[in-house]
């Protein structure tokens, strides 16, 4: 079963929504704004197919850009890429309806136009974060056009375009692997970590973590949901990334190391601050340390942990490390003691770095020592 984009002379045929945004650019260039009577009359064929099946609505037939071979018009199943492009179809039509300007906007992913949305003040910011939520947690391609459909007419009212091109893609790769780059990219898109803010707004969030709020078991178990997960997938984390990269990695739902380490890290600490009424992030404390006041506190035992943090320390990669701080955290939680989410962080960061060979050795070698060595006692 396979689908074709049609061709023609000079190269792949642009999609309907970028031929409509040419067709209004070059009429207002003429002095007559608003789309000529051909596209009109294709956008109001978008709106029927609704309703309507992939395929079955006659009137979005010269819409489509995904030919259908002959092999699957006689197949019971429809390529994915039809499919998608059906509702792309019909969402910008939707979204075009009685719109001032174009809808479709090129370089616009649907996580920076619910941004725009939200800070538009059109709608109450939790009204626009639970529509971009609900179709970010679809299980599958249908409920994500559904949520979708809810979505637009809120863009349309405030004025805000959408790349319908991206859109197509985010859909096509939806039931795929590819899932979770088109989920990272829309809560990048959306909250832009670290942008616009200062001072303590820009640090992470176990540093600006403050004890007895009234919703900090809801953040911390959002923390705890993105355990084993792929950094950016979890849209319940997304407002606490605070990871600078650039814009076009944004866009793109790259996957970095920092993006990761600080991803990790955060599940780390919503486990090790649950249940605690004092911050658990404690500069200056490394996972030596931590380990030598964690025996001094239970007493017994000692050959167990030295076991256990032996293993921490020589963990080969960054994915085997995060395994022995989970468990080596929860230790910690259960005995009050804290730990530098930061070296946590840098540590996950450079770990298997090939750009920073000595960095491993380094860390290894300074917490080893911190277990080892007792402290200095302070002067009196």
């Amino acid at each position: 079963m396979s689908a074709t984009t049609s061709k023609v002379a000079n190269g792949w045929r642009a999609y309907f929504w970028e031929e409509a945004a040419t067709d209004w650019h070059a009429r207002v260039r003429e002095g007559r704004p608003g789309f000529s009577e051909h596209t009109t009359r294709k956008l109001r064929g978008l709106r029927d197919g609704i309703s309507g099946e992939p395929g079955t609505v006659p009137a979005m037939r010269d819409a489509h850009r995904v030919r259908l071979t002959d092999a699957a018009l006689e197949s019971d199943h429809l390529p994915d890429s039809y499919i998608a492009e059906h509702a792309v179809l019909t969402l910008f039509g939707r979204h075009q309806q009685a719109a001032a300007e174009p809808a479709h906007r090129p370089g616009t992913g649907l996580g920076r136009a619910c941004r725009e949305l939200r800070l538009a003040d059109t709608f109450s910011d939790s009204a626009v974060e639970r529509r971009l939520m609900a179709a970010a947690g679809a299980q599958d391609l249908h409920e994500l056009v559904q949520h979708l459909y809810r979505l637009v007419p809120l863009l349309r009212q405030a004025g805000i375009g959408l790349d319908y091109t991206r859109l197509l893609h985010d859909l096509t790769r939806w039931e795929g692997p590819g899932r979770g780059r088109v989920l990272r990219a829309w809560g990048l898109q959306y909250t832009e970590p670290a942008a616009a803010r200062t001072g303590s707004e820009a640090a992470p969030y176990w540093a600006r973590f403050t004890p007895d709020q009234a919703d900090n078991g809801a953040q911390l178990a959002a923390l705890r949901s993105g355990t084993g997960r792929e950094a950016g997938t979890v849209p319940a984390m997304w407002p606490y990334y605070r990871t600078r990269m650039p814009a076009n990695f944004r866009d793109t739902g790259a996957l970095t190391r920092d993006l990761t380490a600080e991803h990790v890290a955060l599940t780390l600490f919503g486990r090790h601050q649950q249940g605690h009424r004092r911050p658990m992030h404690a500069p200056g404390t490394s996972p030596g340390t931590a380990a030598r006041l964690l025996l001094a506190k239970n007493g017994s035992g000692a050959e167990a942990l030295e076991r256990r943090f032996g293993a921490l320390l020589t963990s080969i990669d960054t994915g085997e490390l995060a395994m022995h701080l989970r468990g080596f955290v929860t230790l910690l939680a259960r005995a009050g003691i804290g730990l530098d989410y930061d070296l946590v962080r840098t540590a996950l960061r450079t770990w298997d770095d090939p750009k920073q060979p000595d960095v491993q050795s380094r860390l290894r070698n300074g917490w080893d020592r911190d277990f080892r060595v007792e402290p200095k006692s302070k002067k009196s």
